[in-house]
């Protein structure tokens, strides 16, 4: 578990945290987590945006794969930057959801969709998947 300046990037600052496999629980504290490392250096609507493809991409790993997962989130200059990673080599099927339940189906359509920047990539035994919002400015 790491939290504080990113080493790699001058003034960037960064959270890291494990998750364990299934505990849906930690969502919530990933969340958390995130509003209190950003505190007043991301205003409302990314910080808003930021948690929610983060709870997105952390159900994704936890629900789909039997391994837990690791998130990283890195706030440097104006971009942020969130990373959640697995251990199951099979990389994410994104598709629409045949029936309109609300529930299921739109993780990935929501960050395709949020996100300025998205991807996936293979990491070790796992992959990667990640997001970028660019031009975030501190909070007023």
């Amino acid at each position: 578990m790491v939290d504080g300046r990113d080493q790699d990037v001058p003034d960037a600052i960064r959270l890291r945290r494990r998750i364990g496999a299934g505990d849906l629980t930690a969502v919530a504290g990933i969340r958390n987590a995130l509003r209190e490392l950003w505190g007043h250096r991301v205003a409302e609507d990314p910080a808003h945006t930021a948690e929610l493809l983060t709870s997105e991409l952390v159900t994704n790993a936890l629900i789909h794969t039997a391994y837990g997962a690791v998130v990283t989130a890195t706030l440097a200059g104006d971009v942020l930057r969130v990373e959640v990673r697995d251990f199951a080599p099979e990389p994410p099927d994104p598709y629409v959801p045949v029936s309109d339940d609300g529930t299921h189906g739109r993780g990935l359509l929501l960050v395709q969709a949020l996100a300025d920047a998205w991807g996936v990539r293979a990491q070790g035994v796992g992959k990667a998947v990640w997001f970028e919002l660019f031009g975030v400015k501190p909070a007023a």
